[in-house]
């Protein structure tokens, strides 16, 4: 499912929100204007350096390896091998990782598909926290997520990045905060898009339900990869309980009511 708008209009403008999501495309941008030409080139830095690599937390003396596919040449022609090649060194200290992590991406899709849901949901938990306690609660549920992910793979050498713990902590607050909005969805089916409004509580319990599900499927996985689903776990489950602990303000609907679809 993926969410086109919801139905509560936001009563001032998410100044954080929209700053988050130009500094996540900044960095982005630059990501892209250094695209890898060959192994260990500028844009594996950018990621190895600011990534959060799990092992580098658990040991700051160790040197990760991942692996990597080389071309090699013989008398019979080329050959694929694969074998370990160091990361780069850290550009600042492993627990700060937590934090450069969350402004970096893996790819376009990764990009776009995190801002998005961003945009959608953050702009009303902003209104209802104000702008510089979104700010911290935004930062705190990611480096929740990431310290999930950590105790998840203690051990795993692969760099993790991006924004996905951080905004899924933004998605359970809101579940907490607004059990009455409603989302706007559309289910691509092959080449038909089928749009329903489903509400918010229900859409973003499917959301978490499948991050559940893919995480404890996850654990027999032995190395960890791909998505890291223990960080979109304890991010949400951290901005859920956070928004409990505040509690739900009277008069929580804007006084101009809810938009309609």
């Amino acid at each position: 499912m993926i969410p086109l708008q919801d139905d509560i209009p936001s009563r001032t403008t998410p100044w954080v929100n929209f700053a988050v999501i130009a500094i996540c495309s900044l960095v982005f941008l630059t990501q892209l204007s250094s695209q890898p030409s060959g192994p260990g080139d500028s844009s594996d830095r950018i990621v190895e350096g600011y990534g959060m690599v799990p092992l580098r937390l658990s040991d700051p003396q160790a040197r990760p390896s991942v692996p990597q596919q080389v071309a090699v040449q013989t008398p019979w022609g080329v050959r694929v091998e694969t074998v370990r090649r160091e990361l780069a060194p850290p550009a600042v200290a492993p627990w700060l990782t937590l934090v450069t992590s969350m402004f970096l991406h893996g790819g376009w899709m990764h990009f776009l598909g995190n801002m998005w849901f961003l945009y959608i949901f953050g702009d009303n938990v902003e209104d209802r926290f104000g702008h510089v306690t979104y700010l911290g609660f935004y930062l705190a549920t990611g480096v929740a997520a990431g310290l999930a992910h950590f105790a998840s793979a203690p051990d795993s050498p692969i760099p993790t990045v991006g924004a996905s713990g951080a905004i899924a902590g933004v998605m359970g607050s809101y579940a907490v905060l607004y059990p009455h909005a409603r989302v706007l969805a559309v289910i691509p089916i092959f080449i038909v898009f089928h749009t329903f409004v489903v509400p918010a509580p229900v859409f973003l319990a499917v959301w978490f339900g499948f991050q559940m599900l893919s995480g404890i499927g996850s654990l027999s996985g032995g190395a960890v990869g791909g998505v890291a689903w223990w960080a979109h776990i304890g991010g949400f489950v951290a901005g859920a309980a956070v928004a409990w602990a505040a509690g739900r303000t009277p008069g929580e609907d804007p006084p101009s009511g809810p938009r309609r679809f």
